[in-house]
C-alpha cells in the first residue's frame, strides 16, 4: 500500500473516531467520508440520503464487485487517553466502523490510483448497529448489476494480522423481542382485585431455558433477557402492565423464526391463564449472514498470495451483522481480521488497531484485481 495513501487513511480514521454518530444520525461521518473521496479521487460518487457508494469504472466487461464498509458508532462511553478520543460523551466507535470506513476509503484510493480487473462499488452503510442500513441499502446490488460483495470486520481474540473465515453461518440472526403484558391495577392491599402481570412475566422468563433445551434444535439457539419490568416505585399500587424484552437468536434464521414462535405461543396461554392481553413488538432484526464458498476460496487464494496468515473458524460468531441482507441475493463474503490480545469490541477500552488498514486494502485489491498490491 502506498505509504503517502495509509498516512492519509489514519488520519481519515482518527478523525472519524473523534465524531462519532448512532445509527441514522451519521451525517457528520458521511460528508467526511464524501469529502475525503472527492479529495482525493475522481471516482463517480452515489449519495443516497443516510449512506452512498463510490464507483470505479473499469475498461472491461467483467463482472462487478462490491466493497462495503459501515460506519455509525455505539452507545458507549469513551475511556481511552488518546488524543483523538471521541468528542461526544456517551458515544464512541467501539465497534471499529471508523478503521472499516477508513480502509475502505484508502482502498478506493489506491484503485483510483492502479486500477482494477474490473468496476468496483465502493459502499459505505450507515446502522449497521440496528440492522437497518443494509436493509436500505441492499437495492442498490440488482441495480447495479453487482456480481459479489466483500467486507471485513476486525476482531479482538483473534490472532493478530491473520485473516480468518469460514464457509456458512458467520454472524447468527437476531431479533430484539418485547412481550407486552396488560392487565389492570388494584390498591396494592387488594391484588385480587387487580391482574398484575408480574407472574406471567416471571414465568415466561422461567420458560425460556425449557424451550432452549428442547432437543430438536438443529444448531446453536439462544434468547437472553435484557429487561423485565412492572409497575414502578409507588408502594401503594400493584401494577397491571408490564414488559419483557429479550434478544432471540440462532445459526440460522429458521430456527430464530422457530423460537420467537414459541415465545409467542407460551406468552399467549400465560396471559390467558391470567386474564390477561398480551402483544408483541419487534426490531433490530439481523439475518445470518452466511459466507459462500466460491467468495471463501477466493479470499483464502488472495492470502496465500499476498502471504497473509489465515485460519479457518469452526463456527460462527453468535453476534449479528446485517452484511447478511446482501449475501442473501449475491455471492459474498465477510472475513475477520485479528486484532490480538486487546479489549473485545462494545468495550470501554477499545480501539481500532491502524495497522489492519494495510491489510485489509492488500487483500481487496487481491480481490479486485489492482496491480502492484
Amino acid at each position: 500500500m502506498n505509504p503517502e495513501n495509509l498516512k492519509l487513511a489514519v488520519e481519515l480514521r482518527r478523525a472519524l473516531h473523534a465524531h462519532p454518530e448512532l445509527s441514522m444520525e451519521e451525517t457528520w461521518t458521511k460528508a467526511a467520508l464524501i469529502d475525503f473521496l472527492k479529495t482525493h479521487t475522481g471516482l463517480e460518487i452515489c449519495d443516497r440520503g443516510r449512506w452512498f457508494f463510490a464507483i470505479y469504472h473499469s475498461s472491461t466487461d467483467a463482472p462487478a464487485m462490491a466493497f462495503r464498509a459501515d460506519f455509525d458508532a455505539v452507545p458507549v462511553e469513551e475511556s481511552n487517553d488518546i488524543p483523538w478520543k471521541s468528542q461526544f460523551p456517551g458515544v464512541a466507535h467501539k465497534c471499529g466502523h471508523d478503521g472499516h470506513s477508513a480502509a475502505l476509503a484508502a482502498f478506493a484510493l489506491e484503485v483510483w490510483q492502479c486500477g482494477a480487473a474490473q468496476d468496483v462499488y465502493f459502499l459505505f452503510q450507515h446502522a449497521e448497529e440496528i440492522g437497518g442500513g443494509a436493509v436500505e441499502c441492499q437495492a442498490f446490488i440488482p441495480e447495479h448489476n453487482i456480481a459479489e460483495i466483500f467486507a471485513f470486520h476486525n476482531m479482538p481474540g483473534l490472532p493478530k494480522d491473520t485473516a480468518c473465515m469460514r464457509v456458512g453461518t458467520t454472524q447468527c440472526a437476531s431479533r430484539g423481542m418485547s412481550v407486552f403484558f396488560t392487565g389492570w391495577p388494584s390498591h396494592a392491599s387488594r391484588p385480587e382485585d387487580g391482574c398484575n402481570p408480574a407472574f406471567a412475566q416471571a414465568r415466561l422468563v422461567l420458560t425460556i431455558p425449557e424451550l432452549l433445551a428442547l432437543d430438536d434444535w438443529q444448531d446453536m439457539v439462544l434468547c437472553t433477557v435484557v429487561e423485565s419490568s412492572v409497575g414502578g416505585p409507588a408502594f401503594g399500587v400493584s401494577p397491571g402492565e408490564g414488559v419483557v424484552r429479550m434478544t432471540v437468536r440462532a445459526a440460522h434464521e429458521a430456527e430464530m423464526e422457530t423460537l420467537i414462535t414459541r415465545l409467542e405461543r407460551a406468552a399467549a396461554e400465560l396471559a390467558e391463564a391470567e386474564g390477561l392481553t398480551v402483544r408483541f413488538e419487534y426490531q433490530d432484526a439481523f439475518p445470518e449472514t452466511v459466507a459462500h464458498a466460491s467468495s471463501v476460496a477466493k479470499v483464502q487464494a488472495a492470502c496465500d498470495k499476498l502471504g497473509i496468515p489465515t485460519l479457518e473458524l469452526n463456527e460462527g460468531s453468535r453476534g449479528s451483522e446485517d452484511f447478511g441482507y446482501y449475501t442473501k441475493l449475491i455471492p459474498g463474503a465477510m472475513f475477520m481480521l485479528g486484532a490480538g490480545d486487546v479489549p473485545p469490541v462494545h468495550t470501554h477500552a477499545f480501539d481500532f488497531d491502524d495497522e489492519l488498514i494495510p491489510l485489509a486494502v492488500r487483500i481487496f485489491g487481491a480481490l479486485a484485481g489492482v496491480p502492484l498490491v
